[in-house]
């Protein structure tokens, strides 16, 4: 009984701390690189900075929360496509202010000498990826 009970808690602590890890990995990349106050800036949207900090919030706790549970949630198809949108514009998102915080595209660009058809690149990329995304759920989810 208390060699279980002494199992349990290290379990416990070992989660505890490896989402201690995770979670201020996470929150270091957010901060340091400036990925939200980045896309506030761009999006010229300061008035609604606790929105966006309860937005985060409240998505870090609904995704914590449906990780470690059984639940489901079954919902009409128009809003899991809604749901979908949503994902797919935070990781774009996300991802074009990561690209454009570390200046990744211009750099590359003129390295290579293609900066006059940078418009052209990343289209071709985000009709890559969206693409790739389709296939992928026609394909293997379906």
């Amino acid at each position: 009984m208390i060699q279980n009970l002494l199992a349990n808690f290290i379990q416990i602590l070992i989660g505890f701390g490896g989402g201690l890890a995770v979670g201020s990995g996470f929150v270091a990349f957010l901060t340091v690189l400036g990925i939200i106050p980045r896309l506030i800036q761009l999006s010229k949207t300061e008035r609604l900075l606790k929105v966006y900090g309860a937005c985060v919030i409240a998505g870090t706790l609904f995704g914590t929360y449906f990780s470690f549970t059984n639940l489901t949630w079954n919902q009409p198809i128009i809003i899991l496509i809604i749901w979908g949108i949503f994902h797919g514009i935070f990781n774009g998102m996300l991802a074009a202010a990561l690209t454009e915080v570390l200046n990744v595209f211009p750099i590359l660009y003129k390295r290579i000498g293609i900066d006059q058809h940078t418009l052209w690149l990343l289209m071709a990329f985000v009709f890559g990826k969206i693409a790739g995304s389709l296939f992928q759920w026609m394909y293997f989810v379906k």
